[in-house]
């Protein structure tokens, strides 16, 4: 039965009312979700390692032994995509890194190396410095002093693990019809310092990369974002897929962040885990339009510039969120979690892709 207009208006405008309402009721609320308890019950029970500085752990065999079982899942999740699988050590060549505008956008987040590169008196200088002792609040420490003898070497640390792979796509001149598709795997670093064991100065990704047309990267985007829900799903981790940006630096950075989502080029999946206010990012799907392609001079068969795209598993943040959810003794993981790390994956995970249609 049709309501009068003005009525049915009424009822629409205070349900809108209503609704907004508690969506502010929610934005206030404060985000309990995370377990602030977890750092400390992992280093108590030696599934990390302190070393001293914030953000830089040892990891011990149980944590090892998760990581690599959930790598094994991934690699078996994208065993259909073919792609050609590149390692490389967590460190990059100077000019490259130079040339991906890295510090354009993030200096802050970025890792030089240095080495003593001196004469006999420049080694005798550095071991007077060592020798300096400062006090930080009511600790002491050696001076930085020493460092005034060490020079850049051509080397810097790995941002990405997909990093290496676009001067390399590039070396090799236009791509086939099909574009391409890389696996790489490769520790990581970002000056961040924090005790949320979720925010680790030195980490691990696990990437997908897809080159080739918009069409071929945005749909490859898709396939992961359906494959990475998959996969958290099985391992019965709670979730929710949104929106993101990445975090550029300064007042210009935040200009970029508004253009970055209002394209829609980044989606993370999010689990609670152990950062007070927000749930954690433990995969991310980007879609960097031709930004790569243009930089590195990458070409498709027909001579236009390649698009990319990468899905990025964060392997200590899902590890973390795994001790998090099922708890610090493995052997208690759910039995399907158990199966699917330690036990016969492969039915698991043709199921669930068979579950999400021939297309992904």
């Amino acid at each position: 039965m049709n309501m009068p207009t003005e009525q049915a208006a009424m009822m629409q405008a205070e349900a809108q009312q209503a609704q907004q309402a508690q969506q502010a009721e929610a934005a206030q609320a404060p985000y309990d979700k995370s377990d602030l308890t977890l750092r400390d019950r992992l280093l108590e029970a030696g599934i990390l390692l302190d070393t001293g500085e914030d953000g830089l752990y040892g990891r011990s065999e149980v944590f090892e032994d998760v990581v690599e079982r959930l790598n094994q899942a991934i690699t078996m999740l994208g065993a259909d995509q073919h792609a050609e699988v590149l390692r490389f050590p967590p460190a990059m060549r100077r000019r490259d890194f130079e040339d991906s505008e890295y510090l354009k956008s993030f200096p802050n987040l970025a890792g030089t190396i240095h080495s003593f590169q001196g004469n006999d008196r420049g080694h005798h200088r550095l071991l007077e410095a060592l020798d300096k002792i400062v006090h930080v609040g009511e600790e002491e420490e050696r001076s930085d002093a020493w460092m005034d003898q060490q020079k850049p070497t051509r080397l810097v640390l790995t941002p990405a693990a997909c990093y290496p792979i676009y001067p390399l796509v590039a070396k090799r001149g236009k791509l086939a019809e099909d574009g391409a598709t890389f696996d790489a795997f490769s520790y990581c670093f970002r000056h961040e310092p924090s005790i949320d064991p979720g925010r680790m100065q030195m980490f691990r990704m696990r990437e997908y990369i897809r080159v080739g047309s918009p069409e071929q990267v945005m749909a490859f985007r898709q396939k992961w974002i359906d494959r990475g829900s998959l996969l958290v799903n099985l391992l019965e981790l709670p979730f929710e897929i949104d929106l993101a940006n990445d975090p550029f630096f300064g007042r210009g950075g935040m200009i970029v962040a508004d253009s970055q989502r209002a394209q829609q080029l980044k989606f993370e999946l999010l689990v609670p885990v152990a950062t007070p206010d927000r749930p954690t990012a433990c995969l991310s799907f980007n879609y960097h339009q031709d930004h790569f392609g243009e930089l590195w001079h990458i070409r498709q068969a027909d001579d236009e510039v390649a698009h990319t795209a990468c899905v990025g598993f964060g392997m200590e943040r899902t590890t973390l969120a795994l001790f998090r959810h099922h708890g610090l003794d493995v052997n208690a993981w759910p039995e399907k979690v158990r199966q699917l790390l330690w036990g016969d994956k492969a039915p698991l995970i043709e199921q669930g892709l068979a579950n999400l249609g021939t297309n992904v």
